[in-house]
C-alpha cells in the first residue's frame, strides 16, 4: 500500500517521511526531488524537464505526470512508494488517480495538520537554525502557503470524500506525531 503524504509548509512532512520510509521500506517520490534527478539523467524527458528548470519556468502539468509515470514504472510492483508533494491541484489528482488505477497500485493519504501561523513561525525559526535561506522570505512562504490552501486543500478533501485520509494533529513534539501517524501506517496493511 502506497501512502501519499499531505501537510502545509512547516507541518514536518519531510521529517517524518524520512522516518516512515526507514521503518516501514517506503521509497520517497517528493516531487521537486525526482524532477531533479530526471532533469539530471539524460533522458529525452530528462532533457526536456531541464529546459524548464534551467529558464527558472515551473514545469508543466503534463511532464510532470510523465515523470510521475516513470517513476512508478522503473520501481518494482512490490516497493512502496511515499508521494510527498504530489498531487497539487486536482488536475494532478486527476491524472495520478488514472495512473494508479492502470498500474494496480493502492494508497491512502496522511495529512499533517497545522495552523498556517504556526507553519510560518516554523519556518522562520529553521531558516535562522539551520541557515536555510529559502525558507527566511516570509512573503514567499505566506504564498507558497496559500497556493496549498487554494489547490491542495481541495485534493485532501475529495480524497476523504473517499475515505482514503487520516488527519494526525502535527502540533506536537516529533517523535509524538511520528508515533501517531506510525500507528495509522501500521493500520493501512
Amino acid at each position: 500500500m502506497d501512502l501519499l503524504l499531505f501537510g502545509i509548509q512547516g507541518s514536518g512532512k519531510g521529517t517524518q517521511a524520512k522516518r516512515l520510509a526507514q521503518e516501514f521500506g517506503f521509497d520517497i517520490f517528493e516531487a521537486g526531488g525526482e524532477l531533479r534527478k530526471i532533469a539530471a539523467s539524460g533522458s529525452q524527458l530528462g532533457e526536456t524537464v531541464k529546459s524548464y528548470i534551467d529558464a527558472g519556468k515551473l514545469v508543466p502539468h503534463e511532464i510532470i505526470m510523465e515523470v510521475v509515470k516513470e517513476a512508478i514504472g522503473s520501481r518494482p510492483q512490490d516497493q512502496k512508494i511515499l508521494f510527498d508533494g504530489i498531487p497539487r491541484d486536482s488536475d494532478q489528482k486527476k491524472d495520478f488517480d488514472t495512473i494508479m488505477r492502470e498500474v494496480g497500485r493502492n494508497f491512502r493519504c496522511i495529512q499533517l495538520l497545522l495552523d498556517p501561523e504556526e507553519g510560518v513561525q516554523r519556518i522562520l525559526g529553521r531558516a535562522k537554525t539551520e541557515g536555510r535561506a529559502d525558507d527566511a522570505n516570509e512573503e514567499v512562504i505566506r504564498r507558497r502557503m496559500n497556493t496549498f490552501i487554494e489547490k491542495t486543500l481541495p485534493v485532501i478533501e475529495a480524497y476523504g470524500k473517499e475515505g482514503k485520509v487520516v488527519a494526525i494533529d502535527g502540533r506536537g513534539e516529533i517523535d509524538a506525531v511520528y508515533e501517531e501517524m506510525r500507528i495509522e501506517v501500521q493500520r493501512m496493511k
